[in-house]
């Protein structure tokens, strides 16, 4: 008995519990009952996994994973990114609407708006406009300082506006960043997932649960678990 004792002790003492969800060993979530997580292994990296989350009955629940891209210079934070730099900004951001040259996929909740021949995405610093969906560029915004969304088709079929540097917009932080369809390798700064995976993602979004999207490595200063 001692035996079967002492050792039901050792064993004990080896016994590690599993980690909580990683949602749960975040600073925040943005206080809603859903969430998205882009997570790469570094800032250096430029693929990763995206997966997102229900809250159910006080705990945390997985609801999908896909596997993501992210900026060709890997990731930068949020707070202190500069335009132009192919990185994606990591940080906790809301979703305000979504958007896309095919339809809605069946059972998206979100403010969809259908991208036409005149839908532009302004990214002139010298813009009224700066980081802002306009039909029609304004006479102060330049096409070669913006995105002619239709000329994505494969990349913005479908996807979700992240609300980077989009509340206030700050002038040379970045403009354009988005959840979207993979096109053939790494992004510009945006997130990006395989088409499939992007019609699970609006098909499962509700806006009124308010979800967010969390962006960032597993470990160092821009770390998943710090936002």
């Amino acid at each position: 008995m001692r035996t079967l004792l002492a050792l039901g002790a050792v064993l004990a003492g080896l016994y590690t519990a599993p980690p909580a969800p990683l949602p749960e060993r975040m600073a925040d979530t943005g206080g809603g009952t859903q969430l998205i997580i882009a997570e790469a292994a570094d800032a250096r990296a430029t693929t990763g996994t995206l997966t997102w989350w229900d809250r159910r009955d006080g705990r945390w629940v997985r609801a999908g994973s896909a596997p993501a891209r992210f900026g060709a210079k890997g990731l930068a934070e949020g707070a202190g990114r500069r335009q132009g730099t192919n990185t994606t900004p990591t940080g906790l951001y809301r979703l305000p609407y979504a958007f896309g040259v095919r339809p809605a996929p069946a059972g998206t909740a979100y403010r969809y708006a259908r991208v036409t021949d005149r839908s532009w995405w302004c990214q002139d610093n010298a813009s009224r406009a700066y980081n802002r969906w306009v039909e029609g560029l304004p006479k102060d915004c330049r096409a070669a300082e913006s995105e002619h969304l239709v000329a994505y088709r494969t990349q913005y079929a479908y996807a979700l506006v992240i609300g980077f540097n989009y509340d206030r917009p700050v002038r040379g932080r970045g403009a354009g960043i988005f959840l979207h369809v993979d096109g053939p390798g790494a992004t510009a700064g945006c997130v990006s997932v395989p088409r499939d995976a992007m019609r699970r993602v609006l098909a499962w979004a509700d806006p009124e649960r308010r979800p967010h999207i969390a962006v960032g490595t597993r470990g160092g200063p821009t770390a998943i678990t710090r936002y």
